[in-house]
């Protein structure tokens, strides 16, 4: 079972390492992660994709509450969440029918040509992960030459109310790390 957990951190040097080097010694497996700032400048959120069954899940969520660096660990693929991956893929599409074409899907899967060069375009594209993958397979028949994708980033949909699932980061809990 896929998992995606979201986890506030302290924005300090070698907190990724930390985190990473503990699910990997442990014998975790990190599917996709996501680091990024969040909206108070000394945090961060990293954003997971574990699969495993709820076990697994507990046990890496009661690993990562364990490291000092860590404010707050959400299961969030148990909430109502919105997740996105971004990709930019070099695909080659030589001047006339087979660029046409390509332009054509790329609009389709409402993405953007960020460059074009002699023999290759470079396509942006952002969606669910089953957009990413559905796209990828379109492209391959022109032959992809590069690619590079985002980890997972989600977020719970609504106004960030308490609810059964824990707690809910709040003000009080943020001052100390707000300058």
């Amino acid at each position: 079972m896929r998992h995606v957990l979201s986890a506030v951190v302290q924005n300090v040097p070698g907190v990724l390492a930390h985190v990473s080097g503990m699910l990997a010694s442990r014998g975790y497996n990190i599917d996709s992660l996501a680091v990024g700032e969040t909206e108070v400048p000394n945090l961060s959120r990293m954003t997971f994709v574990v699969v495993g069954d709820d076990r697994t899940l507990e046990q890496v969520a009661k690993q990562l509450e364990k490291i000092v660096t860590v404010v707050k660990v959400d299961n969030i693929s148990e909430r109502d969440f919105v997740e996105r991956d971004l990709m930019l893929l070099k695909v080659k599409a030589t001047p006339g029918s087979p660029r046409t074409e390509v332009r054509e899907l790329v609009d389709i899967f409402r993405g953007r040509i960020v460059d074009v060069g002699a023999t290759e375009v470079m396509i942006e594209i952002s969606g669910r992960e089953s957009k990413i993958e559905a796209f990828i397979e379109r492209m391959r028949p022109y032959g992809i030459t590069e690619l590079v994708r985002t980890g997972r980033i989600a977020m719970v949909r609504g106004g960030g109310e308490e609810t059964a699932d824990g707690p809910q980061l709040h003000e009080s809990s943020l001052n100390r790390y707000v300058s």
